[in-house]
Parts: C-alpha cells; sequence; structure tokens
C-alpha cells in the first residue's frame, strides 16, 4: 500500500470536517424564502435574519430528511441574526473561541436544495470589529473567498480544526463572516429577552449645519422619553455629546447600542443661540 499523498491527505480531513458538522446542520423555509440554519443549542437553531421572511410559518428541514415547525424566538436585523425554536434533539455545532488567519483554509457547510453542501474558500479578510450599515457591532471582520447561494446563507464557516467560527451571510460584493463571539452575545439576548436593547433619547433629529460644525435640530419630542424628562425641548440643536462635538445625526445613533441603555450622558444644547447642557439617562427603544 502506498502512503497518502498530502492532496489525498488534505481531502480525506475536509470530507471528515464535514462529516462530523453536517448532522448539525438544517434547511430553513420561511415564505416564499430558503435558507440554512445551523443548532445552537438543543432546540434553539440560528439563521441568517436577512434570508428569513417577515411573515407567514417557518419550517426546519432536518438532517434526515423530515421537518418540524419551528417558532421565531427572537431577531435582530443589525447583526443578521434570528433565532429559532424547533422541537429536535440535534445536538449543538462545536464553537470556536479564536478568528482565523489571514489566508487560512474555510469549509463552508450548508443546505442546498434540502442536501447537504459544502465549500471551500480561505480567509481573504480578517481585521477588527466593524459596525454594521444598520448599526449592529460585529466583533471581527471575516470575508471568504468562497460563492454561495442565497439557500446556502446562514450555514457555517469551519476553521482547518472543524470547528465553527461563525456563520456565512451574502455581503454586498463578497460572503462575510458573524463571528461566533457576536452570535453568542446577540442569540443570548433574543434567547432570553426575544430582542436586543437599543439606546433611546426620545428625539427626533435634524441635521444643521453650523458656523463652527454640525449639529442636530430636535424636530419632535417623545414627551414620556428620556430626552424630554431632562428638559430638552423642540427647536433645540445639540452641538455635543460628553464633551465630544457632534459629527451629524447618524454618528449620534450609532452610540445608542445595548451598552448605552441606563447611562448618562450630558448632552450640550444651543436654545435660541445660547448654551445649555442637560443629563440625559438612556432609555430603551420601545418595540415597534
Amino acid at each position: 500500500m502506498t502512503d497518502p499523498t498530502p492532496l489525498s491527505s488534505l481531502s480525506s480531513a475536509l470530507a471528515d470536517v464535514v462529516t462530523r458538522t453536517a448532522p448539525s446542520i438544517v434547511s430553513v423555509h420561511s415564505h416564499r424564502s430558503r435558507s440554512t440554519g445551523f443548532v445552537w443549542k438543543p432546540g434553539l437553531i440560528v439563521t441568517a435574519d436577512e434570508a428569513l421572511a417577515d411573515e407567514g410559518e417557518v419550517q426546519i428541514g432536518l438532517p434526515d430528511g423530515s421537518a418540524v415547525a419551528a417558532t421565531i424566538a427572537g431577531r435582530d436585523h443589525t447583526t443578521d441574526i434570528a433565532l429559532l425554536r424547533a422541537n429536535t434533539n440535534i445536538a449543538p455545532v462545536k464553537r470556536a473561541a479564536t478568528v482565523p488567519a489571514l489566508g487560512s483554509l474555510s469549509v463552508v457547510v450548508t443546505t442546498d436544495r434540502d442536501a447537504p453542501s459544502a465549500a471551500l474558500g480561505m480567509v481573504s479578510a480578517s481585521g477588527k470589529g466593524w459596525r454594521s450599515l444598520r448599526g449592529g457591532d460585529i466583533d471581527a471582520r471575516i470575508e471568504l473567498d468562497v460563492r454561495l447561494r442565497d439557500s446556502q446563507e446562514g450555514g457555517l464557516a469551519l476553521d482547518a480544526s472543524g470547528e465553527a467560527f461563525g456563520m456565512a451571510v451574502l455581503g454586498p460584493r463578497r460572503v462575510l463572516v458573524i463571528p461566533t463571539a457576536t452570535i453568542e452575545r446577540v442569540a443570548a439576548q433574543l434567547e432570553t429577552r426575544g430582542r436586543i436593547a437599543r439606546g433611546y433619547l426620545g428625539l427626533g433629529l435634524q441635521p444643521v449645519r453650523l458656523d463652527d460644525g454640525v449639529g442636530a435640530m430636535v424636530m419632535n419630542v417623545d414627551k414620556a422619553g428620556p430626552a424630554a424628562a431632562a428638559g430638552i425641548r423642540q427647536g433645540d440643536v445639540i452641538v455635543a455629546v460628553n464633551d465630544q462635538k457632534l459629527s451629524g445625526v447618524r454618528a449620534l445613533s450609532r452610540t445608542l447600542g445595548p451598552a448605552s441603555v441606563g447611562t448618562v450622558v450630558d448632552v450640550a444644547v444651543r436654545r435660541g443661540g445660547e448654551p445649555a447642557s442637560f443629563k440625559v439617562t438612556i432609555g430603551e427603544r420601545p418595540e415597534a
């Protein structure tokens, strides 16, 4: 018997990784939509929020070919994570705590037309945490040089040891990975609360140009909101928060993440051309 070649050894190792992971991968069927999901905890499945329909029933296609109904435990549009509850006894995936280095090989295990599917790629970008266009905090920036169909979104990205380092989703130009650390943080809140807490000032703001920078004019005030309780009124122009000059309304909104709820901020405004300052305790954004 001849010794295995490096290529055949690699092929066998990759096949073994897929074989060990595939039993924890499921297909997700929602209204006119199909995606991939994986078992995060017993009875709890994570999938890509963007691929999940906003209405209708959800069905989970199991590896043995059967299907079970699922309910949405919670979803977070800002991090593209949705959590589903389903009556299954499938074992959870083994999750990695680290992010693979640039150039590392990665196997993405998904479903395609309800059958197991896998794709081999490379980590083409690996960097620090970033904020999504919808305001979600993503713990690391990971991009994969791999092609995925829409139905494969929500699959698992595995490192060379076969541990999952995140969920593969379709970005604007390439495949992105929502890292395990983000999934752990967000899914835990979705499991217990059904939603992610977001900071709330209770203000409708309009950007305005000032002689010395940018401001945010208060166009309307929620009378029951935190800003109203602190004394901010319609017509005030916010110029700084915690002594930091305002760079824009969007930048202000991005500071109102989950960690901001309950904190006290010093809001500097101009009222009728005169400076004023208010201490606002950031509240939790009401459910839509």
